[in-house]
């Protein structure tokens, strides 16, 4: 399976999202995804299968508890085809770094001539 056929389904997004903010035992992720989607507990799993076995994550026994983790080996592939295409972007998101750099300043000059007129009045 291609990593964009893992990525492309939101159950499988949200999982990887919860691994990212770190380790999560199987009933956690369950309990979440459940909550968010409404599938099933087996349907959770099936998808942690998939994460698995597509190398997005990985799972460790702890006693009866499995912890899942991100694993993001795979992400390199989807950064390097993103890779491409960056250029479409990063140009527009330089030129709003700009513009909220100039914006902000603007802002600070105007503050501080209210702040020197409120003083004199």
């Amino acid at each position: 399976m291609h990593a964009f056929d893992v990525l492309g389904d939101p159950v499988r997004r949200r999982i990887l999202d919860l691994l990212a903010d770190g380790e999560q035992t199987a009933g956690s992720i369950v309990e979440t995804v459940r909550e968010e989607f409404g599938i099933s507990q087996p349907a959770v799993s099936q998808h942690l299968r998939v994460l698995r076995e597509n190398g997005f994550a990985t799972v460790r026994a702890e006693g009866t508890r499995r912890l899942y983790s991100v694993d993001a080996t795979p992400l390199q592939e989807v950064d390097a085809w993103l890779d491409r295409y960056r250029g479409f972007w990063s140009q527009r998101l330089d030129a709003l770094g700009t513009e909220l750099r100039r914006g902000a300043r603007n802002r600070t000059g105007q503050t501080g001539r209210t702040n020197r007129k409120a003083q004199q009045g």
